[in-house]
């Protein structure tokens, strides 16, 4: 039986096996990103960013490192938990959720790594969208790293098996009811377990429907880390910046 509980997401992002799986993320292209990122949008030095679904944190760490005050929140205690070992005076962790307005406004909102179209009511995302405006101070700007679903489809692996730390991870990929799923199933411990991540399948089109309910407005689209033109057959990213 896959475990769901309230949302899968919560249970999931909270196991030590979601960060297992996923330790071998680029640090680098990420860190690239941030600085390409910040230097196009011009944040003035020691400019206030929210890190919105921050997972550990390693965003957040890098964009203090160069310079900004940083606030990163996620849903998960433990991750958070996790994160507050780097806090400093200009880096700290809090648990939020997302729909949510945060309690500070900032110069900019990152949302990263495709974390967003998680959750099970679809008023959700447009509250989301109301509450990172809400974050954004007079001057501020927004952005949602996102998939890019066509390419994404279009690419998707049915079935493989990733060994990580001597676990198996059997992953099959599969598009069903406008989600993009992951069933994960593996061994550790002595036990059996399974999950499944379901993404919406959002495409631009449906960000600015969204955009255009919450009352912002989209300012640039991207492909890339590089921050190269938006193309929905060959990029392998959509990279949003509204206000």
């Amino acid at each position: 039986m896959l475990k769901e509980k309230t949302s899968w997401y919560a249970s999931w992002f909270d196991t030590p096996f979601y960060h297992i799986l996923y330790k071998d993320r680029d640090y680098v292209e990420a860190e690239t990103f941030m600085s390409n990122l910040t230097n196009y949008l011009n944040l003035p030095e020691n400019g206030k960013v929210l890190d919105l679904a921050c997972g550990k944190g390693r965003h957040s760490i890098y964009l203090n490192r160069i310079g900004y005050n940083v606030t990163g929140v996620d849903l998960s205690e433990n991750s958070i938990k996790y994160a507050k070992q780097f806090e400093n005076s200009t880096l700290n962790f809090d648990v939020h959720n997302m729909c949510k307005p945060y309690k500070k406004q900032f110069d900019a909102v990152f949302n990263l790594f495709t974390s967003f179209g998680y959750f099970d009511k679809d008023e959700d995302n447009l509250k989301t969208i109301k509450a990172i405006k809400a974050n954004l101070n007079e001057t501020g700007f927004a952005v949602i790293d996102f998939m890019n679903t066509e390419f994404v489809i279009d690419n998707l692996v049915a079935e493989d098996v990733k060994t990580v730390d001597g676990i198996d991870f059997h992953q099959k990929r599969y598009v069903k009811d406008g989600y993009i799923v992951k069933d994960i199933s593996f061994n550790a411990e002595g036990k059996d377990f399974e999950f499944r991540e379901r993404v919406q399948a959002f495409t631009l089109n449906d960000f600015i429907t969204l955009f255009e309910n919450a009352g912002v407005y989209l300012f640039d689209v991207f492909g890339d880390f590089k921050l190269n033109k938006f193309d929905k057959k060959t990029s392998p990213r959509l990279i949003m910046v509204f206000k």
